[in-house]
């Protein structure tokens, strides 16, 4: 059974991935940031998918820790296999004036978003790792395209995706593994709701930005997801999905 693992897949855009991965039949490792809460919410997704017949285990581990990351694929490897297919989906984020964010700040987001990517994406398919093909599909966001007040670190390491993806996906091509991005839009997720209370204005504010007249679900990214790490992609590689409702029209 082909092994796909989903980094922050406690909730939100990783948790829609990773059930939608297991209905696809490969078996899941739900990644999780050590703290409590989170595994316990990481546990909540694993037992949904075995309670529907799917394989999941839940491996915690912080991402910006080299020896974590070490640890979390070979526990994976011992419990389910070899890790085929990779979904980088972790993130930090976090809502400040540019001048008002502090080095610690940039530095977290930073390693979260890009450190903890290149540490996942090397063990995973660095080496001799790999040789038999695989996928990786990373997170990235419109703000990568568009900026947005209050958020410069996180837009910075969004975009800073994009570039990763497009030189990973040259690294590894020659040996049949491809390399993938997926650019949410406005999506409704459990961040959203708590970082804007007032739901009935933030519909208003993202319907006016796209062209379909629906909130953007985390099922819609983990079709994407779905679809780049299928066959049905085989020969797509270094490439960009916007799923957005139409806001970007790249």
């Amino acid at each position: 059974m082909r092994v796909a693992l989903v980094t922050g897949a406690s909730r939100g855009i990783g948790a829609a991935s990773a059930r939608r991965l297991a209905r696809d039949g490969l078996a899941v490792a739900i990644n999780s940031h050590p703290d409590g809460g989170m595994v316990a919410q990481a546990k909540e997704v694993a037992e949904d998918i075995r309670s529907g017949g799917g394989v999941a285990a839940v491996f915690a581990a912080d991402i910006t820790d080299a020896g974590a990351v070490e640890d979390m694929f070979t526990d994976c490897e011992q419990q389910l296999g070899p890790v085929g297919a990779l979904v980088l989906n972790a993130a930090a984020t976090g809502r400040l004036p540019w001048d008002e964010i502090t080095e610690d700040a940039w530095d977290r987001v930073s390693a979260v978003n890009l450190k903890g990517a290149f540490l996942c994406s090397r063990r995973a398919f660095g080496g001799v790792r790999g040789r038999d093909g695989g996928a990786v599909v990373t997170v990235s966001s419109v703000l990568a395209k568009l900026g947005a007040p209050q958020s410069l670190h996180y837009t910075t390491t969004k975009a800073g995706i994009l570039g990763f993806t497009r030189a990973l996906a040259r690294e590894l091509g020659p040996r049949g593994i491809r390399v993938n991005s997926v650019m949410p839009g406005a999506i409704q997720t459990e961040e959203e709701l708590e970082s804007f209370p007032d739901q009935e204005e933030a519909r208003r504010k993202t319907l006016r930005n796209q062209m379909l007249q629906r909130r953007g679900l985390a099922e819609d990214i983990a079709g994407a997801v779905s679809f780049l790490l299928g066959p049905d992609s085989g020969f797509i590689t270094g490439q960009t999905i916007c799923v957005d409702g139409g806001w970007v029209l790249l």
